[in-house]
Formats: C-alpha cells, sequence, structure tokens
C-alpha cells in the first residue's frame, strides 16, 4: 500500500507541473473550473501522451479541451493521445458542448507511423462529424504540421499567435506563417500571443450557441452610442448592441467585412460588403459563404449590409471564375434556414443585389436606405445601353451620360421604385436601422423551413 501511495504521488507530482498546455488551459477556464481527464495515461514507452485533455467552464458554459503538449516528444501525435482527444469529440457529441482544440505539435510520431496516421484519419472523422452540431475553435500556440494541419482547419474558427505556423508540407522559404494563414483565410485572427489568442477564441465561445439545437446566447446590453454612417465599421457598431462586435477574417476578402455580435442582447452575424471601395473578389465571396454557412449552423440571423457595385472582373480567366464565386455565395445564402435580413445602404447592382439581398431565397426582409441605388447593371452603363441615341448628339457626352444616368436612377432605380413593386420591404431613415433589425429579429424568431429531403446541397467550389 506504501508503494501504491508513493506512486501516486509520484504522478500527481509529475502531472501537475506546469506545462505550456496545462497554462493554455487555465487561459480558457472559469478559474477553479479546469477539470483535467485521464491525466495518469501513458503511452507504451512509459512517457505521457503528449496531450492534456479537460472539461471546464467559460463565463458559466461547460466546454470541453485538449492541448497538445510540446514538451512531451514535441508534443507528436501517437495513438494514445488520439484516444484522448477521440474521448473529449465523443463526450462532445453526447452532451451538446463545444471544443477548443490547442495545437503545438510537429506532427505524428514516427515510432508507430501506421498508427499515427491512421489516428490522424479517425480524428478527422471526428471532428467533421461533429461539423455544425456543437462549435468548435481551433487555437494554433505553435507548430501545427501536417495532418494536424487538417485537423484544426476542420474547425468552425482558427485563431493563432503571432509566432505559430501552420503548414501541411513545410517550406524553410516561406516566413510569417500565421500572418500568411490570415491573409489566405485559413486564419480568422492572429494575435500577439498564445494567451491572447485563447482569449480571442473565449470571446468568440460567448456568442455561440452551445450546440445546433440550443438558443443564441443572451445577454445585458447597452445600446449603440455610434452614429451610422457609410463605411462598414462603423455601420455594423451603430446596429450593434456596444462593444459586442468581433471581426473575423479581417486580412481575407478585404472589400467584405463578416463579426459577430449582439442586437438586443442575441447574437447577430454580420456580413457588410463596403469595407472598401472595391468590388467583391474571390475572397470576398468565399469570405462571406462560409461565415453564413457558420451562422446558419447554428441558427444565428445574419445581417447583411449592402453597399457594393458588384464582383471584380479583371481578365478572361477571372471572368470565368467570377460565375462560379458568384453562385458559391448565392448558394451559401439561399441555403441558409436562419433568420437572413439584408439592408441596402447605397449600390446593388446586378447579381451582387441577388446574392446578398434578393427577396424570398436570400433575404427574408430587405431594407432600403433612402439614397440605395438597385439596379440590374450600373446607372452609367444603363443610360448608355438605353439612351444611346441621345448621347450621340449631345455636346458634352460625360454630362449629358450623368444626367441620364440620374434619370434612370430616379425613375427605375431609385429605393421607392423596388418599394413599390415589393422588392424591398421597407425604406428606413439610417438612425431606425437599429430598431428596424431589432425588431424584424424578433419577429422572425419563429422561423421554420423544411427544404426538399436530401444528403446536402452541391455548393459550387
Amino acid at each position: 500500500m506504501r508503494d501504491f501511495n508513493s506512486k501516486l504521488d509520484a504522478l500527481k507530482t509529475e502531472i501537475g507541473k506546469s506545462t505550456p498546455a496545462r497554462e493554455r488551459l487555465t487561459y480558457l477556464y472559469d478559474e477553479g473550473s479546469f477539470t483535467e481527464i485521464d491525466a495518469f495515461v501513458k503511452h507504451c514507452d512509459d512517457n505521457f501522451s503528449g496531450v492534456v485533455t479537460a472539461y471546464g467552464y467559460v463565463d458559466g458554459n461547460p466546454v470541453y479541451a485538449f492541448s497538445q503538449d510540446i514538451t512531451v516528444k514535441n508534443g507528436a501525435m501517437n495513438c494514445v493521445q488520439a484516444e484522448k482527444i477521440k474521448k473529449v469529440y465523443d463526450l462532445a457529441a453526447k452532451t451538446g458542448v463545444p471544443v477548443v482544440g490547442i495545437y503545438d505539435s510537429f506532427g505524428a510520431s514516427i515510432d508507430k507511423p501506421v498508427c499515427s496516421l491512421t489516428a490522424y484519419g479517425e480524428l478527422l472523422m471526428w471532428a467533421n462529424n461533429l461539423s455544425g452540431v456543437v462549435p468548435q475553435i481551433s487555437v494554433v500556440a505553435g507548430t501545427c504540421a501536417g495532418a494536424a494541419a487538417m485537423l484544426a482547419q476542420s474547425a468552425d474558427f482558427v485563431v493563432m499567435s503571432k509566432d505559430a505556423e501552420m503548414f501541411v508540407t513545410p517550406n524553410t522559404n516561406i516566413k510569417n506563417l500565421a500572418e500568411n494563414s490570415a491573409k489566405s483565410g485559413t486564419a480568422c485572427a492572429v494575435c500577439e500571443n498564445d494567451k491572447e489568442a485563447v482569449e480571442f477564441a473565449k470571446n468568440i465561445l460567448l456568442k455561440l450557441p452551445q450546440n445546433n439545437l440550443s438558443p443564441v446566447p443572451m445577454y445585458e446590453f447597452d445600446a449603440s452610442d455610434v452614429e451610422f454612417s457609410k463605411d462598414a465599421d462603423t455601420m455594423i457598431k451603430a446596429v450593434a448592441d456596444l462593444d459586442s462586435v468581433i471581426e473575423l477574417s479581417a486580412e481575407f476578402g478585404k472589400a467584405s467585412y463578416t463579426a459577430l455580435g449582439s442586437v438586443g442582447g442575441a447574437t447577430v452575424g454580420f456580413v457588410a460588403t463596403n469595407k472598401t471601395n472595391a468590388k467583391l473578389t474571390s475572397a470576398d465571396c468565399s469570405k462571406i459563404a462560409r461565415f453564413v454557412r457558420i451562422c446558419d449552423a447554428f441558427a444565428i440571423p445574419v445581417v447583411t449590409l449592402v453597399d457594393t457595385e458588384g464582383f471584380e472582373v479583371s481578365d478572361e480567366i477571372e471572368m470565368q471564375g467570377a460565375v462560379k464565386d458568384m453562385s458559391k455565395l448565392a448558394h451559401a445564402y439561399a441555403e441558409a434556414t436562419t433568420v437572413k435580413l439584408a439592408v441596402i445602404t447605397g449600390n446593388a447592382f446586378g447579381p451582387a443585389y441577388i446574392a446578398l439581398a434578393g427577396k424570398g431565397a436570400n433575404a427574408d426582409l430587405t431594407f432600403a436606405l433612402p439614397e440605395a441605388v438597385i439596379s440590374p447593371i450600373a446607372p452609367l452603363a444603363a443610360a448608355e445601353f438605353v439612351s444611346h441615341d441621345e448621347l450621340k448628339g449631345a455636346e458634352n457626352v460625360d454630362a449629358k451620360r450623368n444626367e441620364l444616368a440620374d434619370e434612370y436612377i430616379n425613375e427605375k432605380a431609385s429605393a421607392i421604385v423596388y418599394a413599390e413593386s415589393g422588392a424591398v420591404d421597407a425604406i428606413v431613415d439610417a438612425g431606425d436601422v437599429r430598431n428596424a433589425i431589432i425588431n424584424a429579429i424578433e419577429i422572425m424568431a419563429g422561423k421554420r423551413i423544411s427544404r426538399l429531403p436530401k444528403k446536402h446541397g452541391n455548393m459550387p467550389l
């Protein structure tokens, strides 16, 4: 008995040592709630598993997590580590609780490579089975290499520290991997260090429901004190509750803005299309489409502020690719069954209007500011096409074209014209947009849609 107690004390001392893996979990969990799972489990070589698994509470809500331990064989993935992580996924599936994975490993163990590679395949299956069921967030705090990068990317959101790196195939000529991950859309945010990365992940978690059957979180809130104006950041902060907005994927698809926030205390996903004056690109379409699908998976209402002249087409190849990009964006909105509200704050031309604010499939309710311009093509192009004969005889062609474009807007492309036709539900002043959104979300809260039976839609990718 004495030998047993001595061995137990020695194990407790060993697992009680401070390591980066355990320290990161203390950043995640409420004080005193971090509870380790399978702490004593060892690999057949008498080393610990290389991962710390746990459950605890984040702002009072249960969360499962795993954190790779770089101090044990560089955090190498082995069959024992995989079993511990699979248990976390299994518990999350049974209880409908979010999962946070913290990655810091140089890849698979080469002692038994068959076991390691098989383990990754099983973990990818678990992560993808849970996708859309419970929120999953990956925090890349160190190296995330090979198949682990695919596993991390399977989560809903990836947050990195600035010195972290994530890759499938190493390339020593490529530097600033975290920064490049943000620019490619692989990571939704890059933070100064691992602690700030975990804090950012926590802030995202607090905006998400526990699972796909839970309602969105409700919080006490203060009304916004930001005045509505035409840039994306200011518009969203004017509509959202005070200090509730978290911008995501800021470095990817720079013409668009995606963010989680709250309106009237309830979580909302925000999309805006005029972060810059540029047209939407392939990156913007991918960014918005993925964000809308995440919101839809967890029944988070989507509010889209539309002000764009359409999609960027600079050459013949991009012209063809733009068709797929636009279709992908339209598919994401049309497939989503969550509450979808659109506010046309400026220009909404052609396919962009249909994809982002089109009545019926892509928006449940569409509002417009009085100065909004909605048209199948740009008004200047419409003037050229419709009134070509008038332009031919004009003394000042540019001035005449502008005059005809203004006439076209007033007669065929104004908010009033579209409201009269029923394509716009209401015309609202800038100062009334927040109240209009709050009322619309409340009245749409009971939205129910039944789709045709199918395995899944075939989104253009």
